[in-house]
């Protein structure tokens, strides 16, 4: 099995998970069991040594925590890829990159439109910006050999694209006050980090030590924590020598045995501690709002605009070819499923809002309804284009 197929199909597995995680946490918000689940979320961890203290809830702790080993992997895939995977050469990264931008750009725009007039309302543009890969990669893996390996890599490639850009927007405008003596640590700790990167330290544990550092600077910094691991993984030395003087990767290695623990534990775990949205405190008035009709149309409608219309363009001009094996209604069909938001947009929402209760769950039930509604029609598109061409 080559390492891109191994991704894909630990990638659908996580989506599996994703979708018991999800509906467990609706279970337990709208039963009785609702109270033992905001129990839960808001359970005290505390970690102390000297005078340094963290003390969060636990569901800080998934959000800060988890996710930043969650970025942490995004940022393994990411220099991956463009060093020698399918982003290092402008034939193969494109289209992709035209596609992300489309995905990110119109979406963003439909959500502006119409929440422009709040400014509280507006800071979250970038929720339908967003797309979850566990969850379409899942719904691809329903389908089997109805989608070409190509669209596959196509759809992977422009979500990996599309979390680069997350990680952009989260760095740009979802900060807070920063602390100038935490700032000034973790950039030490950066540099750190790179001259080993330079010297050719190889050994995990030693770039674990100072990410370390590097993660608890940047939470106290106001920077969000989950760059921290975007910024460890650039480090990551792709190969170097071991001390018997054989050649190892510890980017590789480290990529193949996090996967298992993000795809299986890390996100099924941030989807049961974000997904909990209580239905009955919600009316159909409350789902008309601007907000959440933002969301939804900016996942379901905005995603498939940009993605596809930004792809027909590039392919048309010929900036970019057509994935090997593909037809117009298959990459179409891929475009719909990148409306599939969820972990992304969910992660996103909480930085945005803050309180979780800002919008009455509306904004979270808005990522799962245009989230369910762009995975649905993007899987009966996928079945009738092998239908009606035979591919």
């Amino acid at each position: 099995m080559t390492l891109i197929e191994e991704f894909i199909k630990k990638e659908s597995s996580s989506g599996i998970l994703l979708m018991i995680a999800t509906i467990l946490a609706l279970i337990f918000s709208n039963t009785f069991l609702s109270g033992y689940y905001e129990a839960f979320l808001h359970v005290p961890v505390s970690i102390q040594i000297g005078s340094l203290s963290l003390d969060k809830s636990l569901h800080h702790w998934v959000n800060d925590g988890l996710m930043a080993i969650f970025f942490f992997l995004i940022g393994l895939e990411v220099k991956r890829e463009v060093l020698e995977g399918h982003l290092s050469s402008m034939s193969q990264v494109t289209l992709p990159i035209v596609a992300a931008i489309g995905g990110m750009v119109v979406p963003a725009l439909i959500y502006v439109y119409f929440n422009a007039d709040n400014p509280l309302a507006a800071n979250g543009w970038a929720i339908p910006t967003a797309t979850d890969i566990a969850f379409a990669l899942g719904i691809l893996s329903l389908l089997g050999k109805r989608v070409p390996l190509s669209l596959k890599v196509f759809l992977m490639a422009l979500a990996i694209i599309d979390d680069l850009g997350a990680i952009v927007i989260i760095a740009l405008f979802y900060t807070v006050d920063l602390s100038t003596l935490s700032i000034t640590l973790a950039s030490v700790a950066l540099a750190v980090l790179i001259v080993m990167n330079r010297l050719g330290v190889v050994r995990k544990s030693a770039y674990f030590i100072v990410g370390l550092i590097l993660w608890v600077s940047v939470l106290k910094s106001g920077v969000h924590a989950t760059l921290a691991g975007v910024a460890l993984a650039f480090t990551i030395p792709l190969y170097g020598k071991s001390k018997d003087g054989e050649t190892v990767s510890p980017l590789k290695t480290l990529e193949h045995d996090l996967h298992y623990w993000v795809a299986f534990f890390i996100l099924p775990i941030f989807a049961f501690s974000n997904a909990g949205v209580n239905f009955t405190e919600i009316s159909l008035d409350q789902m008309s709002g601007n907000v959440p009709l933002g969301i939804m149309l900016g996942l379901f409608l905005g995603k498939q605009l940009g993605v596809f219309g930004f792809s027909w363009i590039a392919i048309k001009l010929g900036l970019a070819k057509m994935p090997e094996g593909s037809h117009w209604l298959q990459l179409y069909g891929v475009s719909v499923l990148t409306g599939i938001g969820f972990t992304m947009s969910l992660f996103i929402t909480s930085l945005a809002f803050g309180s979780p209760d800002l919008f009455q769950y509306t904004d979270k039930l808005a990522i799962l309804v245009g989230s369910f509604a762009a995975g649905i029609l993007g899987y009966l598109v996928l079945r009738l284009g092998r239908s009606q061409h035979g591919a």
